[in-house]
């Protein structure tokens, strides 16, 4: 699975790109035909402090899976979108 991350006004740090990739590389256990995963990392409302926002959008056959969540984090936000990711994508192989 290619994963790609797109950032807007910030440049990640290496260990929030490690965890992207091991978090998301968990999810071809529970789908084996995901084919690409976009990730977009963005800072919403700057006096937010719950203003880290991460979407995640799997191209699977068929309907794409797009996930986006905000929290304090982006790492939190990041394991948010991978949950919701891993239970659509268990739900699709179900229904496959």
């Amino acid at each position: 699975m290619k994963i790609s991350v797109q950032s807007m006004g910030l440049t990640p740090h290496a260990p929030l790109e490690e965890h992207i990739e091991k978090k998301l590389n968990k999810l071809e256990s529970y789908y084996d035909k995901i084919v690409e995963c976009k990730v977009y990392l963005k800072v919403e409302n700057k006096s937010d402090k719950e203003n880290k926002t991460v979407e995640i959008l799997l191209a699977v056959p068929g309907d794409d899976i797009v996930v986006k969540k905000t929290s304090a984090s982006f790492e939190e936000s990041l394991d948010l979108c991978a949950e919701v990711a891993k239970k659509l994508l268990i739900k699709k192989k179900e229904l496959a």
